[in-house]
């Protein structure tokens, strides 16, 4: 019997609502950012990319501290502390600080998703149920993908960047509001237990990070590369990020209704078509079809992945390794965006592209430690001595 939406409780779509709001908040500021800090805080270029490259290097590391917060301390502590940064975030940009607010808003920023999104991904795994954890991951990162998507539409009609600034503030109070009335079935656990980067998330965590090389590859050079072939790359965005909201929200089940490695094995496939059509430079139907394609893919490797090792982790480390995961995921990114630009300076767009599809395929070689590691055999000697 499939899995339907309608099995979820209400607080579980309470969770998703929640997220929702807190990345509506986030993604509402990013249209405006930039000029707010060349035209209105008299920064450079330069200055620009400092900036909005500080969230990532703050997020990457408060991955570290949101795990353990989210396993001792609980789900709703790591959920709300990730929601007031974010609103704490809005507020600094509002202050009349200059260039030091965006950077302070940025780090807050950074910190917030950090928290949040381990507190809620953890959260949704277990009010949904373990052995569902796919699909409420999928729904998870609909809402994610839901406020990032709408937030920059919502930015852009408010007019100022100080309105979405505000806004970000609303979000996260009306969020935290929600889920201020959210039971919580978590019991912390009081101490921290195991490694910082435990040896069983190491390939997870590299296969994880292979799969999203290609992000900055089409946020960065898309509508760069496609418009010297019909320029029909935000129409080609749009599909990618469409496809994406709606396969994870209507298909984020399949890791739980057909082995993990299918969906993961069959997501790269797809990722890697797609990527190659891009790379060759296709008019505007195929360029159209082939980042759906790309979308379509991408929908399934992280929430196999994650399903898969979620499984195999006991309740109170679970936090922990929703953030390892999310660490791999900012540090690929990070080195991925520096990558891609040299690649596309060098040797053109396309090249950056035909980068990411060999991601793919190095993501597939990490794949194969995650579903089929290499079983202990038993020396011949020894295996004799057992038959005898």
């Amino acid at each position: 019997m499939g899995l339907t939406a309608h099995t979820f409780s209400a607080r579980f779509w309470s969770l998703i609502g929640a997220t929702f709001l807190g990345f509506l908040g986030m993604g509402a500021v990013l249209p405006g950012l930039a000029p707010h800090i060349r035209h209105d805080l008299g920064g450079t270029d330069q200055t620009v990319g400092f900036v909005l490259g500080s969230f990532s290097f703050v997020a990457l590391f408060s991955r570290f501290f949101s795990g353990p917060l989210a396993d001792q301390r609980g789900r709703k502590v790591a959920f709300l502390a990730g929601l007031v940064s974010c609103g704490a975030a809005g507020i600094a940009y509002l202050l009349p600080l200059g260039i030091g607010g965006a950077y302070l808003g940025r780090i807050l920023q950074g910190f917030g998703e950090a928290c949040l999104y381990t507190g809620a991904a953890a959260w949704v795994v277990e009010e949904g149920g373990i052995e569902r954890s796919g699909q409420a991951l999928g729904y998870l990162s609909s809402g994610i993908w839901g406020g990032i998507s709408a937030g920059p539409v919502v930015g852009h009609w408010l007019g100022t960047f100080e309105r979405a600034a505000l806004l970000q503030v609303v979000t996260a109070l009306v969020a935290a509001f929600i889920l201020y009335f959210v039971q919580e079935d978590y019991h912390p656990h009081p101490k921290r237990t195991g490694r910082l980067i435990p040896s069983a998330l190491i390939f997870p965590g590299i296969a994880v990070g292979f799969v999203n090389v290609h992000y900055p590859v089409i946020a960065g050079f898309l509508i760069l590369h496609l418009s010297h072939y019909g320029n029909s790359g935000p129409a080609a965005f749009s599909a990618y990020a469409c496809v994406i909201l709606f396969s994870r929200f209507f298909f984020g089940g399949l890791p739980d209704r057909i082995a993990p490695a299918y969906t993961y094995f069959g997501g790269l496939i797809a990722m890697a078509i797609g990527l190659a059509l891009i790379a060759q430079g296709p008019g505007p139907v195929v360029a159209i079809v082939a980042t759906g394609i790309l979308g379509l893919g991408f929908s399934f490797p992280w929430s196999a992945v994650a399903s898969k090792v979620l499984r195999e982790t006991p309740a109170h480390e679970r936090g922990s390794v929703v953030s390892v995961l999310s660490a791999f995921y900012d540090l690929f990114v990070g080195v991925s965006s520096f990558t891609a630009g040299t690649v596309a300076n060098h040797f053109g767009y396309g090249a950056a592209f035909w980068m990411a599809v060999g991601s793919i395929g190095a993501a597939a070689v990490a794949g194969k430690f995650v579903f089929f590691p290499m079983r202990q055999t038993v020396p011949k000697d020894q295996l004799c001595e057992i038959e005898s």
